[in-house]
C-alpha cells in the first residue's frame, strides 16, 4: 500500500533542521507549516516475484506538520502536530480494468465515513532529543486500532539523528535496535528487525529441518537539503521460506516515501508548562497512547463455526482417506478452526464424530495446542477406561509431536498418569513426557517446576524398580529427553545383563552430540563391544560398534575394532565388514580415521575381509535437492542359524546444517532357534522367544510393539498368522507449525502462517514358514503430506495475501526374505518406492468488504516414477537366487 500524506508533524524528522550545532534531532520552526506528500504501499508475492505480478495496495495522502510547543529550556523537546488529508487508495500493480478491484471505488466507500474522518483527524507526537517517547503519541482513544497504527507509521519517520551510531528506539515496529550512518547530505537508518520487541509474538517448530526461516531488512534513507530533511524513503522486506523446500516461500515488501513539497506560514506555538497541559488545552479528547502498534481485532463476517466446518470435512477424516493428500490438507484447515474455538465447541465436535473418524479428530484437537483444546481433550478422554486405548495413545503421540508445547501440557500428562489402568498407556505417557521435557528444555524451560519434577522422576526411575518393563520405560523416556545428565545412566545400563537395557542405552548414546560423549563413556562402549567384562548378545555388540564409529573414534579404537573382525560370531563378522565398507562408501565422519587404520596390513588383510555371511549394513541417498538431502540406511543382523536378529531401517533429513532423524523402524527377534532345531549363538542360549518392533518418528521414540513373547505365544501366533502387518503408527501429524505477526513500519500488519501436515501409516510384520524354511519381515510406510504457507495483510477495508503450497503421496516398502534351508542362507532385501504424485500451487488475492475480489492461481502437477533403492551388489545377486528358487 502506498500512503501519500502531507506531513506537518510526522515529517518533522524528515524536515528537521540540523543547522543548530548541538541539535540531537530535527527541530521545527515556530509559525511554519511543513507540507509533505506521503505514500505507503505493501506488496505480497513469491520470493523472486516482480512488482507487476504482486498483490497489494497503495495509500497516498498529504501530511501537514507544524510545531505546537517547545520547552523553553530545551530546543530539542518538541510537541508537533500532524494532519493527514487527501487520502487515496489504489492497486499497487498495473492491471486491466476488469482485474482492478479498486477501480471506481472512492476512499470513503473503502474506509467508511467514520474511519476516513478518524484518519484525517489531527494527532500529536512528543519528540525529545529527536526520539518519540514511549507513551508520547496523542490521538482519540476511540479511534479504530488500524487507523491509529497508520498514523503511528507516519510518526515512525520522524525519528532521525544526524550523528552515526547505534541506539534503541521505540516506534510502531516495537522497541528496536537502530543504526544510523551519516554522510554528506544523507542519513541512513537501518533497523535490526530481529531485535524488535512487541506484545504480539508467534511460535515456530522446534525441528529446524521442518521449520521456516526468514530474512528481513528495514532501511530508511533521509535526504537533507539546506539543513532540512527533504525526503525520507523507507523499504522493508520480509522473506519467509520452508527450510526443506525454499521455493515454498513468500515475500512482503513495504515502502514508505515522505517528500517535502512546500513550507508555508503556519500556526504559532501554544503556551504551556509541559506537554500534558498543552495537549489538554488544545483538545481534551486527545489521549497519550503508546507509539508501538496496537493489536487489530479481525472480525470475520459470515465465517463458519467449528461445528459447521467439521460437518463439511468429516468424510476426509475417515481411515480410507488417510493415504490421500486431501486428509492432511483438511487436517491443517481444521486445526486453524480449532485454534479459534472454545472448549465447548471443541467438545461438540469430539462427541459428534464417528467412531472411525474420532482418532483423527483427536490428532487435530491435540495438535492445535491451545488451552481450550487441551482442556477439551482432558475432559473427553477417560484414562481409567480400558476401551479407550486407541484414543488415549493417539492423544499421547500428538503431544509428543507437538510443535510448541508448554508446561501445562507436561503437567496434564503428569496428573493423568495416576488415573491410567493400561500398562501400555502408562508406558506411553512416561515415554512422551521425556519428549516434552526435551522440547521445553530446547526453548529454555528446563527450570520450570513441572519440568524439574519430571526430570527427577525419569532420572531416578531406572534404579527405583526391578520390573523389567518399567526400567525400559524410563530408559526410553530418557532417550527422548536427551538430558546431558542421563549420559552416565545410559553408560551404566549399557553394561547391564539385560540385553534390552543395553540396546536402549547404546542407541540413546548415539543420539547425543558427539561433544557430550566423554572418554569415560567411550571406554564403557568399547568394553561392551570387546566383551571385556562379560558376554553380550550380538545385537548389543553391533549397537556398541555403531556408537564407537559415530563418536569421533580414535585411531586405536578403530584399529582394535578392525582387529576383532575374524574373532567374532560368524554373522557379526559379516555385519562389521559391511559396516566398515558402508562408512567408507558413504564418506561418513569416521571414514578418514578408518582409512588410516586400514593401512596397517595386520588390521586390513584378505583373511579378515573375506568372511562370509548374510548380515549387512548399507546407506544411500533417497533424494538430493539444493535445500535438503534425505538419506536412508538399512542394517540387518542375523543369528548363526539364519533367523533375523535385528533389522534397522533409518531415514534422515538434513537441511542447512541441521539434521532430523525422520524415521527409524527396528524389528528384533530372539530365541527362535528352537523352531528349526538350530544352536543359539554364544551369549544367547537362554533367551526367551521374542519378536517386536520399535519406531522412532521425527526424533520422538514411541512405545515398542510386541509381536510375541514366550514360546507358547510364539506357537499360537505361528499357527494363527494371517500375514497381515501389525500397525505401529497411524494418524495425522503436524510437522511444520510457524505463526508470525509482522508489524510493518508503515503501521500495516502482516500475518504469516506456515503449516505442514502428514497422514502416516507405518506397519510391520514377520512371517516364518517352517515348511519352506523361509522367513519374511516387512515394514510398510504410507504417507501423504501437505505444506501450506499463508501470508495476509488484513485491514478493515481491504485484504490481500497469498497462499503457496505443495503436496505429495508416497509409499515406501522394505521387505527382507530369508531362506535358511542351507548355509550360507539366502537373504534378499528390497526397498521400493512406488510412483507418486507431486503438485505445487500459488494463489494470490485481493478482496474488499463489498465482495469484490481479484484472484490469481498458478500451479503444476507431475507424476514422479517409482524406484527400487539400490543396495550393495551382493544383495542384488542374492535376490536373483531367491526369486529363481521361488520360480
Amino acid at each position: 500500500m502506498v500512503l501519500q500524506v502531507s506531513v506537518s508533524s510526522t515529517c518533522l524528522i524528515i524536515l528537521c533542521r540540523t543547522s543548530s550545532a548541538g541539535a540531537a534531532g530535527p527541530r521545527l520552526n515556530n509559525d511554519q507549516l511543513y507540507k509533505f506528500s506521503y505514500t505507503t504501499e505493501v506488496l505480497v508475492d513469491r520470493a523472486k516475484g516482480s512488482k507487476d505480478g504482486s498483490v497489494g495496495y497503495r495509500i497516498s495522502s498529504d501530511v501537514d506538520v507544524n510545531l505546537v510547543w517547545r520547552d523553553p529550556s530545551s530546543k530539542d523537546d518538541q510537541l508537533i502536530q500532524l494532519v493527514i488529508s487527501n487520502v487515496k487508495i489504489k492497486s499497487v500493480a498495473q492491471r486491466s480494468a476488469k482485474k482492478n478491484i479498486f477501480l471506481g471505488a472512492t476512499t470513503q466507500s473503502l474506509l467508511g465515513e467514520n474511519k476516513l474522518a478518524a484518519l484525517e483527524r489531527p494527532f500529536m507526537v512528543h519528540l525529545k532529543n529527536g526520539k518519540v517517547r514511549v507513551s508520547s503519541f496523542y490521538c482519540y482513544k476511540a479511534e479504530p486500532a488500524s487507523i491509529k497504527n497508520l498514523k503511528r507509521g507516519v510518526a515512525s519517520l520522524l525519528q532521525v539523528q544526524s550523528r552515526s551510531g547505534k541506539v534503541i528506539e521505540n516506534d510502531v515496529s516495537g522497541r528496536c535496535t537502530v543504526e544510523y550512518k551519516a554522510a554528506q547530505g544523507q542519513v541512513t537508518r537501518t533497523k535490526a528487525l530481529e531485535t524488535c520487541k512487541t506484545a504480539e509474538t508467534g511460535f515456530t517448530t522446534y525441528i529446524q529441518v521442518l521449520g521456516v526461516s526468514g530474512d528481513s531488512s528495514s532501511v530508511t534513507v533521509f535526504t537533507l537539503e539546506d539543513g532540512f530533511i527533504k525526503s525520507a524513503t523507507a523499504k522493508e522486506t520480509h522473506i519467509l521460506a520452508v527450510n526443506a523446500r525454499r521455493t515454498t516461500a513468500a515475500k512482503i515488501v513495504s515502502r514508505q516515501n515522505l517528500t517535502l513539497v512546500a513550507i508555508e506560514t503556519g500556526p504559532f506555538e501554544a503556551a504551556g508548562k509541559n506537554v500534558a497541559s498543552v495537549v489538554k488545552s488544545l483538545d481534551e479528547k486527545l489521549y497519550a497512547v503508546g507509539v508501538t502498534a496496537e493489536k487489530v481485532k479481525s472480525q470475520c463476517k459470515g465465517c463458519q463455526s467449528l461445528f459447521e466446518h467439521w460437518q463439511e470435512v468429516q468424510k476426509q477424516f475417515e481411515p480410507d482417506s488417510l493415504s490421500k493428500a486431501i486428509a492432511p490438507r483438511r487436517f491443517l484447515a481444521l486445526i486453524q478452526s480449532i485454534r479459534k474455538a472454545s472448549k465447548d465447541e471443541i467438545l461438540q465436535v469430539l462427541k459428534s464424530s464417528t467412531k472411525t473418524a474420532l482418532p483423527q479428530v483427536v490428532d487435530a484437537v491435540t495438535s492445535s495446542q491451545t488451552p481450550a483444546s487441551l482442556d477439551a481433550m482432558l475432559q473427553f478422554l477417560n484414562f481409567a477406561d480400558p476401551k479407550g486405548l486407541v484414543l488415549q495413545e493417539r492423544f499421547l503421540y500428538a503431544c509428543g509431536f507437538s510443535s510448541h508445547p508448554n508446561e501445562r501440557m507436561l503437567q496434564a500428562l503428569d496428573i493423568s498418569k495416576g488415573k491410567i489402568v493400561s500398562n501400555d498407556i502408562k508406558e506411553s505417557v512416561v515415554i512422551i513426557m521425556g519428549a516434552l521435557v526435551h522440547k521445553l528444555c530446547q526453548k529454555g524451560g528446563c527450570e520450570l517446576p513441572t519440568v524439574v519434577e519430571v526430570k527427577k522422576m525419569i532420572l531416578e526411575g531406572p534404579d527405583s524398580t526391578q520390573v523389567e518393563s518399567d526400567v525400559q520405560m524410563y530408559l526410553l523416556a530418557l532417550k527422548n529427553s536427551l538430558l546431558p545428565e542421563a549420559i552416565p545412566l545410559f553408560s551404566k545400563y549399557a553394561e547391564s545383563e539385560v540385553g534390552a537395557y543395553c540396546t536402549i542405552s547404546l542407541t540413546a548414546l548415539q543420539r547425543y552430540d558427539v561433544a557430550l560423549i566423554t572418554d569415560e563413556v567411550k571406554q564403557t562402549v568399547n568394553r561392551v563391544y570387546h566383551q571385556n567384562r562379560r558376554v553380550y548378545e550380538k545385537n548389543v555388540r553391533a549397537a556398541a560398534a555403531d556408537v564407537v564409529f559415530s563418536s569421533n573414534p580414535s585411531y586405536m579404537e578403530v584399529k582394535n575394532m578392525l582387529l576383532s573382525i575374524g574373532n567374532l560370531p560368524r554373522e557379526l563378522n559379516k555385519y562389521m565388514l559391511s559396516k566398515v565398507n558402508d562408512i567408507l562408501h558413504f564418506e561418513m565422519p569416521a571414514s578418514k580415521i578408518l582409512r588410516q587404520a586400514m593401512k596397517d596390513m595386520i588390521s586390513h588383510n584378505y583373511d579378515r575381509f573375506s568372511k562370509v555371511g548374510s548380515s549387512s549394513a548399507f546407506s544411500g541417498f533417497m533424494a538430493r535437492t539444493a535445500d535438503a538431502t534425505t538419506t536412508y540406511s538399512l542394517d540387518i543382523l542375523y543369528s548363526g542359524s539364519g533367523v533375523l536378529r535385528r533389522s534397522n531401517m533409518n531415514i534422515y533429513a538434513a537441511s542447512n546444517g541441521a539434521m532430523l532423524h525422520g524415521l527409524q523402524v527396528a524389528i528384533e527377534a530372539q530365541g527362535m532357534e528352537s523352531l528349526i532345531a538350530a544352536k543359539p549363538d554364544e551369549g544367547e542360549e537362554d533367551l526367551e522367544s521374542f519378536a517386536g518392533m520399535s519406531a522412532l518418528l521425527f526424533d520422538v521414540q514411541l512405545r515398542p510393539v510386541t509381536f510375541f513373547k514366550g514360546y507358547s505365544d510364539l506357537m499360537s501366533k505361528m499357527f494363527s498368522m494371517s500375514g497381515e502387518p501389525m500397525n505401529v503408527v497411524k494418524g495425522l501429524i503436524l510437522l511444520t507449525d510457524h505463526s508470525q505477526v509482522i508489524q510493518l513500519q508503515s503501521g500495516l500488519k502482516a500475518n504469516a502462517e506456515f503449516q505442514g501436515g502428514l497422514a502416516i501409516d507405518i506397519s510391520g510384520g514377520m512371517e516364518v514358514s517352517l515348511w519352506y524354511r523361509e522367513s519374511k519381515t516387512s515394514v510398510n510406510n504410507k504417507g501423504a503430506m501437505v505444506v501450506t504457507g499463508n501470508v495476509t495483510v488484513d485491514m478493515d477495508f481491504v485484504r490481500t495475501g497469498m497462499e503457496v503450497s505443495f503436496e505429495t503421496e508416497a509409499s515406501l516398502d522394505f521387505i527382507t526374505t530369508v531362506q535358511f534351508s542351507e548355509y550360507p542362507f539366502l537373504v534378499c532385501m528390497q526397498m521400493d518406492k512406488t510412483t507418486f504424485p507431486f503438485s505445487e500451487s500459488l494463489t494470490k488475492y485481493e478482496s474488499l468488504p463489498s465482495g469484490k475480489r481479484y484472484v490469481s492461481r498458478r500451479g503444476h502437477k507431475q507424476l514422479l516414477p517409482g524406484s527400487e533403492f539400490p543396495l550393495h551388489q551382493e544383495n542384488s545377486n542374492m535376490c536373483k537366487r531367491v526369486f529363481d528358487s521361488d520360480w
